[in-house]
């Protein structure tokens, strides 16, 4: 999907984030007239926001955020930015997502991976797209807790469990190992749950 040069922009934190948002799009007929960004990670992110608010070349700056290991932590992270930025912050992002700004401001919104109320990230999210009868997932989460239980693991950050936990699955694919994007555009993963919709909704109105 080619994206139009407007004055919205959305601000992901790397490639992956890019990609499963484009596939949601194609998914949902978004009209896509934002374009996306991959700022290569949260510090890059959050570092050049500041001066985007002040100069105002967007007039709507959507803002994707891994919730990490510490939710609340990240979230005063970001919010102290936009504090900063004369934005009123909610002590709590909602779990529909935020979006804030007035006619003189850039509107600003934030949606923190997984799903506004749980640590983690992308992968996260997509967990919640495995669908509800799958009968491999079992499977794999037997697996994962008998190599931990041989301390075979190589992965130790809670985080690095979930990548490891949605990436065995995907290799059990009909197309193994494919690409979290390619999972939603192949129908390996469903769309039609309630963190999607609050997803898809939060985009919809913040560049209606």
């Amino acid at each position: 999907m080619k994206t139009n040069n407007f004055n919205k922009l959305l601000l992901v934190e790397g490639k992956n984030d890019l990609h499963v948002i484009l596939s949601l799009c194609e998914k949902f007929e978004i009209v896509q007239n934002f374009e996306i960004k991959d700022t290569n990670g949260y510090d890059n992110l959050i570092k050049g926001l500041p001066i985007r608010i002040k100069n105002k070349k967007e007039s709507t700056i959507g803002i994707i955020i891994d919730a990490d290991f510490e939710l609340g932590k990240r979230w005063e992270s970001i919010s102290s930015i936009l504090r900063a930025s004369g934005y009123e912050i909610p002590k709590n992002i909602p779990t529909n997502g935020l979006i804030i700004g007035n006619e003189s401001q850039v509107i600003i919104g934030i949606w923190m991976m997984p799903n506004n109320k749980f640590e983690g990230m992308l992968e996260g999210f997509i967990a919640f797209l495995v669908p509800e009868n799958d009968e491999t997932m079992p499977y794999v989460d037997n697996l994962m807790t008998t190599i931990e239980t041989k301390n075979l693991n190589k992965y130790s950050l809670p985080n690095n469990k979930s990548k490891a936990r949605i990436h065995t699955w995907l290799g059990l694919q009909e197309s193994p190992g494919s690409p979290l994007g390619q999972a939603i555009t192949k129908k390996y993963l469903t769309t039609e749950n309630e963190v999607c919709g609050l997803f898809i909704n939060w985009l919809n109105v913040l560049f209606a």
